[in-house]
């Protein structure tokens, strides 16, 4: 399970992200973290890993407080905590392949990573994870020839080498069309159904939410103002995570 207890951060130009965020996650959810930009959600999904450090509250996961872990223990975390980008976060000059063992870098001999010289066995599982998001013929490719959807489909391989327990998807469908959006959702939903993966997932779509969600937390200004099921996102809720200026708009 990930909870997350009082959860505050400010940042050193005295904005506050954060404000005293507190929800749980029970292992196997596939959680949305709703909202406008702005609303706290990249800040909320990065201190979760401590891409960013949190100015207050704490973050236990599986009875481990990552807030108060060491560098060393950190390290030990992260290889279980996948991460998925906005921007796709790839060398763009490096192949597909290369980008995907990156993210095996936590559990090979760093000497190994540095000569760009990976074990047969996590090549192999490298090709298995591109092949698992429809994208193993593009292996050689180098990751500036990819469309977003490819890109972002290596950034799920990638995260899958790390064998996580956790993912953590920083609006993912952000930069794509609403088909492609749906792709990579449903690879998602895959990871979360037939692997148990735990997703935390930052969106702003509400239709996208209510089809792939199995429980919302809503941020606004950066304080949790709804957390249920998709289904309980009424109108009035609607406008209390968007704003009484707030229209709905379809993804299909």
């Amino acid at each position: 399970m990930l909870q997350i207890e009082n959860l505050s951060k400010i940042y050193d130009d005295g904005t506050i992200a954060l404000k005293d965020v507190s929800f749980e996650v029970p292992d196997g959810e596939f959680l949305v973290v709703l909202g406008l930009s702005g609303a706290g959600k990249s800040t909320l999904l990065r201190c979760i890993n401590r891409l960013i450090e949190p100015t207050e509250g704490r973050i236990i996961w599986n009875g481990k407080d990552i807030t108060a872990v060491s560098r060393d223990e950190l390290r030990q975390i992260r290889c279980h905590i996948g991460m998925i980008f906005q921007e796709f976060n790839l060398v763009e000059r490096s192949s597909v392949i290369t980008n995907v063992l990156s993210g095996r870098l936590g559990y090979v001999k760093p000497w190994l990573s540095i000569l760009n010289r990976f074990p047969k066995k996590e090549i192999d599982r490298a090709l298995k994870n591109l092949e698992r998001v429809g994208i193993a013929d593009l292996a050689n490719k180098r990751a500036d020839e990819l469309s977003g959807g490819q890109r972002q489909r290596v950034g799920i391989a990638r995260a899958l080498m790390q064998e996580p327990h956790l993912m953590l998807a920083d609006e993912p469908v952000a930069s794509l069309d609403p088909v492609l959006s749906h792709s990579i959702l449903r690879y998602l939903e895959q990871l979360n159904k037939e692997d148990g993966i735990t997703v935390v997932c930052s969106l702003h779509f509400l239709d996208l939410v209510r089809r792939y969600a199995s429980h919302v937390v809503g941020l606004k200004d950066g304080q949790v103002v709804f957390k249920g099921l998709p289904e309980e996102i009424t109108d009035q809720r609607f406008k209390e995570i968007y704003g009484k200026e707030a229209e709905r708009i379809t993804v299909t």
